[in-house]
């Protein structure tokens, strides 16, 4: 028999490969290891879902806007507390000298105004205290009106209570993005560490699984969770707190992609060689918690001097949060947030490729 005939005989003995359905492709699985991998992990389900929307509850109460509070004063003399009565802002007590002094040495009240023999007012407070100065005006105010000053311009009061200019709509944004940080970061590159440090990255590569399908399927699974998690904390703001979203749903998801790519990327560049959960750790850290301070999560970046500003602004995190922001509080479009998106994806392709060359699988 011919070498030629011997193989074609082979050929029609072999039994036929069954082709493979589109759950048995390496690369779902590989997916599918990463979704079960996370579920698996009670704290990572608890960081990513849970823990945003309590602090968003949380810090929204605190922080809900209220009636105006009502200042503590003390006041010597009768007269001088019946004038200082007439403003609704001051809750004024009446003492005699020793005991306002003692009063205002102890902080059960703010401000101390005692009569003169020439007919005027001291107030004694300290001027660093943001309640002790707003009651000093208070107190001038009402004093100069008992005595018979008169404004020589009449005001009014239009009271404005517009969804997007509380504090809990400029937190929500800044939540969604430290969330999306967290989560592309630690998600990504520890797991990736941690497939190292037991072996399985070596393991995995001498098997016929293509490298990218592995990278690839993180990229997925953050893909399918990203939503979930956007979801459940801009739909909490929305319905709990009336949280306005003010630019299109599509166009937020859009940003949400970008911000969750760059910070997936960042995460990969991290893990790229560490081979210890602790290195991880504390490279994560460090690289997170200067984005934590400075790019506006909880009080504006604006607060911070000019010289850190364009520091500030090439941070990714800033980026993500201000597009947030701009979309949802005040429905800016795409178009006009060019320098945010492309300070995003410039952290994405600088990390992804640096990524690619520094990655070590063993």
């Amino acid at each position: 028999m011919s070498e030629g005939t011997l193989a074609a005989t082979v050929r029609e003995l072999r039994p036929a490969a069954e082709p493979r359905s589109l759950v048995e492709h390496s690369l779902v699985q590989l997916t599918l290891v990463r979704f079960r991998e996370f579920l698996r992990e009670p704290e990572a389900v608890f960081w990513v879902f849970v823990f945003p929307i309590l602090l968003a509850a949380g810090l929204g109460i605190a922080f809900r806007n209220r009636p105006a509070d009502v200042v503590k004063i003390g006041a010597v003399g009768v007269p001088l507390g019946a004038a200082l009565r007439s403003e609704k802002s001051l809750a004024v007590d009446l003492l005699d000298h020793a005991a306002a002094e003692q009063a205002l040495r102890t902080g059960r009240i703010v401000l101390l105004a005692i009569p003169k023999p020439d007919g005027g007012v001291s107030y004694r407070y300290d001027d660093t205290n943001p309640d002790a100065r707003t009651a000093r005006l208070l107190a001038d105010r009402a004093v100069q009106r008992a005595a018979g000053r008169s404004d020589p311009v009449a005001t009014r009061n239009e009271l404005v209570r517009e969804p997007g200019s509380r504090y809990i709509d400029f937190l929500v944004p800044g939540l969604l993005g430290m969330n999306l940080m967290g989560s592309g970061i630690w998600g990504l590159g520890f797991a990736i560490v941690d497939a190292r440090r037991k072996k399985l990255l070596k393991r995995l590569v001498a098997s016929p699984m293509p490298r990218s399908q592995y990278l690839l399927s993180f990229l997925l699974s953050r893909l399918v969770l990203l939503y979930v998690e956007v979801g459940a904390v801009v739909g909490f703001g929305v319905l709990v707190f009336g949280v306005p979203v003010r630019g299109p749903i599509w166009e937020l998801a859009v940003i949400a992609l970008l911000a969750s790519l760059s910070f997936s990327a960042l995460g990969l560049l991290i893990a790229s060689r560490v081979k210890t959960i602790e290195a991880a750790s504390g490279l994560m850290n460090f690289v997170m918690l200067p984005m934590w301070i400075f790019s506006g999560v909880f009080f504006s970046s604006e607060r911070f001097p000019t010289v850190f500003q364009p520091f500030i602004k090439a941070l990714p995190l800033t980026a993500v949060i201000d597009a947030l922001r701009a979309s949802m509080l005040q429905g800016v479009r795409l178009s006009h947030l060019g320098l945010e998106l492309a300070v995003m994806t410039g952290w994405l392709i600088i990390c992804f490729f640096t990524a690619l060359k520094l990655f070590r699988w063993r």
